[in-house]
């Protein structure tokens, strides 16, 4: 079966850095479409951050220049380094895999990212 585990979410000091992982398995890493959501308690879950197969990036407007999305296909793994986080990136972080041809999405199952003032 297809599973999305993040992992490296916690607690940290506005200012500070987190670098969340996403390790992919029961796809094709290397040819999916792979993104970052989040969602605050009360909202709803937005686009953080995108890479696609080919390598391009793509940023929420409230988080560029602070974080960067990177994958290791050789592990299978997408990454999102955080760095001069703020208390309004507080949320629940999702890591989303999209398959070519049919578009189809698996979503991980969160981790957890609080940001204190």
């Amino acid at each position: 079966q297809v599973q999305l585990v993040e992992s490296g979410g916690g607690l940290v000091q506005a200012g500070g850095s987190l670098r969340l992982s996403c390790a992919a398995s029961g796809i094709t890493f290397s040819i999916n479409a792979m993104g970052w959501y989040r969602q605050a308690p009360g909202k709803q879950r937005e686009l953080v951050a995108s890479i696609t197969s080919g390598g391009s990036t793509n940023y929420a407007d409230s988080v560029k220049g602070r974080f960067t999305i990177s994958r290791d296909n050789a592990k299978n793994t997408v990454y999102l380094q955080m760095n001069s986080l703020k208390p309004e990136d507080t949320a629940v972080y999702y890591c989303n895999a999209k398959r070519p041809f049919t578009g189809y999405i698996y979503w991980g199952q969160g981790t957890q990212v609080t940001v204190s003032s």
